[in-house]
């Protein structure tokens, strides 16, 4: 599946989680949901999957855990924040970086529009 249509295939369970639920749930919440209905929309998804850093060649176990990891091409990174800052943004980053992916999305379903709440990062 090319980039542009598994992002569109996200974005939709996206919207479908966040109009099924709106605003006001905790980051797992969104999280499971959505890792649901992108699993049921056939999408390979791996959940809270571990990053290790590595540092002049020694492999580092340190927490870095990306929230969903769809077809092993974009990270998510989910959010139930006022408004992104640039610590949101910094934090998905390192994610590409590690995982070797291009494409990053940060979702916030915390905002009455989604559209209002995704931010497309490429590494």
């Amino acid at each position: 599946m090319e980039i542009n249509q598994l992002t569109e295939q996200i974005l939709k369970c996206a919207y479908k989680v966040h109009t099924a639920h709106g605003p006001g749930l905790l980051e797992s919440a969104y999280e499971e949901c959505l890792y649901y209905e992108l699993k049921m929309s056939r999408l390979i998804v791996e959940k809270q999957k571990p990053m290790p850093l590595i540092y002049e060649e020694v492999k580092l176990d340190i927490g870095y855990r990306i929230d969903l990891l769809v077809e092993n091409k974009v990270v998510l990174e989910i959010k139930a924040v006022d408004a992104f800052n640039d610590v949101h943004v910094a934090q998905v980053i390192p994610y590409l970086k590690l995982s070797k992916c291009k494409i990053g999305l940060l979702i916030n379903f915390n905002v009455s529009s989604l559209k209002n709440g995704i931010r497309r990062l490429i590494n």
